[in-house]
Parts: structure tokens; sequence; C-alpha cells
């Protein structure tokens, strides 16, 4: 295994994609360090101005990476309740990271790695782990050097090790956190050291005050002034506002908070996230930020092929009504990633997918046909737990037994399993051993090698494997590949001892890994549409790549629609 230059203990591993021969690179620049920080409240979506501005360097011809500082104590989010942190999003390299980095991959088509989500739990543990190495030579260990020194190791990781143009860091939380200090030391100390190198973005909010009918800016001098006490000077403040900004309004923001004109940045509030590239381009912030950092700011960003894909999401030529079944549905962050890969098959299939919302516990034999019977297609999420099993399964049962197409992912997967050991194959009491470790027919099982893993952070089966497909199979017809690779995030698997009798029954492994013969996905070839597949492809769908899997189960729903309307119902 090689050196491992990011973090302590050697057992993680980045694997950082190849980036070609960088635009400043040819030119003779050194890497751009861009920051976003934010104020006054969380949620502003400082992930969302991040990847768009990415978003429009991209389109003008540089290489862009983005990276999420994190700054709770957790090594990472993996162990997180999604109440807690939403969804849990998973590189190819097997980390367990920020929801926000699934916005960098969707935006900018390229994957991101370990390196590009850092939590203030891993810069302590990098840090205590040298000291108890002896490589601090006995010194006392302090958040000024020491803390610090390792949040910009960190932060230029990326760009002495790999030829980008361009490394935007999104901070997290809000300035003035207690638990922000160290970032926002670090952002300072890099911003006296690089010079013109590097660029301070504020997101602050101007609300709108309705009894006085008017936006107050208060709130944003006050974060600046928070930011100025702790020694840093944003160059550019991005507004959030449900209304638009007057001119004499940025004139009054850009001057008490010491900022150029231009460099006040309207970020009102939009219909779409898609849509915000296209208004950061309208006001300029890309133009802005290449003059402050010293580059040509001629012409403009390729947005072509971004733009078609806004009007076939915005201009759907139909509807669908899509169930998704899950037990976090009061948090739909929770399920993040699905959704976009959902809006990102609607608009390669032209129809507007609509998402019911079925929380799992609710669901049961005797209401699940009221709650179904109007859906062109069931998606069951994926999740851990008890919790809303039982729901799930008779929502699967209702799928195979009326044709609607269905679609499982990962824990969706395996209760379709359930469903069709209890149903078809007559195992009564069949389950996984996730939720009934006796059962009498654990046609889910524990993994082999998770059977002595005792702790549970960054221990599942995490990352991209391969999966061969079979010929004939549905899934192989979706992807039109005989080998793919996805992202897992799993310990339970498919027992293979139960393999022949479901497919003696009609339940086909279309998809295997060729190394361990694990069952990676499952179809029923005589249903209009059903897979289950074990991993998570809703993580490598993009608006550049939208996934085929999902692609195909939305093209299902569009047919069942079709046939509906064709019916006169």
């Amino acid at each position: 295994m090689p050196e491992n230059p990011f973090t302590e203990p050697p057992e993680f591993l980045i694997l950082i994609p190849v980036v070609t021969i960088s635009k400043s690179a040819l030119m003779g620049h050194k890497t751009k360090y861009i920051f976003v920080t934010g104020g006054v409240t969380s949620s502003l979506g400082k992930g969302i101005i991040s990847a768009s501005l990415a978003k429009l360097l991209q389109g003008r011809g540089y290489s862009v990476t983005i990276q999420k500082l994190d700054p709770y104590i957790n090594i990472d989010p993996g162990t997180l309740n999604p109440y807690e942190h939403g969804e849990c999003f998973v590189t190819e390299d097997g980390a367990e990271t920020d929801l926000d980095l699934g916005h960098y991959e969707r935006f900018l088509n390229i994957e991101t790695s370990q390196a590009n989500n850092i939590t203030t739990g891993r810069i302590y543990q990098n840090v205590i782990n040298k000291e108890r190495r002896g490589d601090y030579l006995g010194k006392t260990v302090q958040v000024i050097p020491h803390i610090t020194d390792e949040i910009k190791r960190c932060v230029q990781l990326l760009g002495n090790e790999y030829d980008y143009d361009f490394v935007i860091t999104e901070i997290g939380g809000t300035v003035g956190d207690i638990e922000s200090l160290p970032y926002v030391e670090a952002v300072r100390q890099l911003k006296w050291e690089m010079g013109k190198d590097c660029l301070v973005i504020h997101l602050t909010l101007v609300p709108y005050l309705a009894a006085a009918g008017e936006l107050k800016t208060k709130p944003t001098q006050h974060s600046v002034k928070q930011l100025l006490e702790l020694g840093v000077q944003p160059d550019i403040l991005v507004c959030r506002t449900e209304h638009h900004l007057t001119e004499e309004l940025r004139l009054k923001v850009a001057k008490f908070c010491n900022v150029d004109n231009n460099a006040v940045i309207e970020s009102i509030d939009a219909a779409t996230i898609y849509d915000v590239p296209m208004l950061m381009e309208k006001e300029q912030l890309d133009k802005v930020v290449l003059e402050k950092l010293g580059l040509k700011s001629t012409g403009k960003a390729d947005l072509d092929k971004w733009r078609a894909f806004v009007k076939r999401h915005k201009q759907p030529r139909a509807e669908v009504k899509i169930g998704l079944v899950g037990k976090y549905i009061e948090l739909k962050d929770a399920y993040k990633s699905i959704v976009e890969a959902l809006i990102h098959a609607g608009a390669e299939n032209e129809v507007r997918v609509d998402i019911v919302w079925l929380h799992s516990e609710e669901l049961t034999a005797e209401n699940v046909a009221k709650n179904l019977e109007n859906l062109q297609g069931l998606l069951v999420a994926p999740g851990f737990g008890e919790r809303g099993i039982e729901g799930k399964i008779e929502a699967i049962k209702y799928a195979r037994e009326n044709g609607l197409p269905f679609f499982g992912i990962c824990l969706g997967m395996q209760c379709a399993v359930v469903e069709y050991a209890r149903n078809v194959l007559g195992l009564n009491n069949a389950h996984t051993t996730e939720i009934d470790p006796k059962t009498e027919h654990p046609v889910i099982a524990l993994m082999d090698h998770q059977k002595s893993v005792k702790a549970k952070g960054g221990t599942m089966r995490l990352g991209a494997y391969a999966c061969a497909l079979k010929e004939g199979s549905l899934v192989r017809e979706v992807y039109g590949s005989k080998l793919i690779s996805e992202r897992h995030r799993h310990r339970f698997e498919f027992n293979n001892a139960y393999k022949a009798d479901f497919e003696a029954n009609g339940m086909v492994a279309g998809g295997i890994n060729p190394d361990n013969g694990l069952v990676e996905t499952i179809e029923i070839p005589d249903h209009p549409w059903f897979i289950g597949v074990q991993f998570h492809p809703e993580y490598k769908s993009t608006v550049a790549g939208p996934h085929p899997l999902f692609i195909g189960f939305v093209k299902a729903a569009v047919e069942v629609s079709d046939k509906t309307l064709v019916a006169g119902r």
C-alpha cells in the first residue's frame, strides 16, 4: 500500500482522480485557493455557491476541485444519525463524507475523495498521532501552531500534490461558532502567506422584514465585523436574499464591509439549485473572482449543456409519480443523492418526477394499496435497523404483485429478497440477520469479513467494487455493459446458500462480484421492471452523466403512465 500523505493512522487511503494538465499550469500560475465562509445562520447554501462557482470556472477551462471543512469532532459522518447531518455521501475510495461532496460531484462531474472532506475530529486525530509518534520533538502541542498547521496542510494537499488550478474550500458552520475558530485562524494565516493566490468569499443573509417592507443589512454588517475581529477581511460578499438587492443597498453593504462595489453579489432564492450557476454568472461572480486573483476574465463560461439540462428539467413533457419509501422522510436531506438522481433521470426522459414520500413505519398490509395505487414507480431507500422494515416489505409485495416498476437500493434490495423468500418461496420466517439474528431462514446475512468487526466507524464495505452483469439480464441491458463499478456501504449481503432456490423460482441474480461471488443485483425477468441493487448508484449520478439505472427506472414509470393514459384512467 502506498504511503498516505493525508491521514493518520495509515489505513485511510486516498485515491484522487487523475487531473489533466491544467490551464494555469500551462500559463505558469500557482494553484489559487478560494475559501467560502458563512455568517448569520447555517443552511444558506455555501455548498451550492461553492459548486456553482466551481462550475463557472470549469466552464472557462480551468481545473477545479472543492473540499469541505466540517467543524464537528466526529472523525467522519459515517456514524451520524441522518437526523443529525442528513445523508452520508460515499466516495470512490470509500470515504464516508458530508453530503455537500455529492453536490460537488453532481455539478462538476468529477470524483472526490477522502481528501475533499476534513473534520475537526480527523485534524485532532492526526495531530495526536504525530505527538504520540514523537514528531513534535517533545514540544507542547497547541491549537496554534499545531492544529492550524495541520488544517493548512490538509487544505493545501490537493493543490500541492495534484495539478488543480483552483481549490475551493467550504468551511462548515458559521463565523463565530467556537468550533470554527481554528479554521478561520488557518484561513487568516494562509491569506497572509499566499497574498493574491488566496481569496475569501463570505456568504451572508440579507433578511426581508415584512412589517417594515425592506431588506436589512445589519446582520451582514455584524457577520463581517465578526470575521474582521478574527483577522480576515472578505474579498467578496455573497448575499442570500428573498428579494432583489437595490443598487443603493449594494453600495451600503460595500461601504460598511470594506469590499468593492462589484464584489457584493446577490444570491436570490432560486426555483432549483441548478439555476444557481446561471444566477452567479449573471452576477459575474466568476469574473470578479478571476480579476481579484490576477487572472484574465474575458469571455464567458461554457454552460450550454448545463442550460440544456435545466431546460429539460423545468419544461418537461409529462409527469410521473414515484413513491419513495423510507424511515427518515421528515428530513429529505437523508435521501439527497436519490432525489437528485431522480431529477437527472427525469430530465433525461423529459419528464418531471413527482416524488411521493411514504413513511415506511406507516405502511401496512391494510393501507398499502391505497397509498401506492396511483404511483407509476416505487423506490425503496437504503437504511439501517428494524424500524419500518415491515412497511418496506409490504410496499415491495404490492409492487411485485401489481406490475409496478420497482427499484430497491441496498436495504431496499435486501427487503425485496426477504419479501420474495416469504411470499414466493414459502419461507415464512425468512429475514435478515440484521433484524433477526436467530431467523430460521437467513436469506440476508452478515458478510464473512464483518463477523469479527466490533468498531462502527469506517468499518463497513465501503467504496467502489466491480460487478459482472449476466448476459440477457435487464440490468445488463440497462447499463449496456458487462462489467461495471459501483460504490457500496453495507455489512449484510444476499446469502448464497439460497441462490439456487431463488433462481429456480423466478428471482435472478443479474450482477455478481467477480472476486468473491457476492450477489450485487437481483431482478424478476417476468416483471415489467423489478431491480434491486446492493450498491448505491445514486452516488454516481451527475448532471452530465445521469445514472443508467435511474434513467431506466424512470423510463419504466413513464411507460406505466402512458399505458394508464391510453386506458383512460
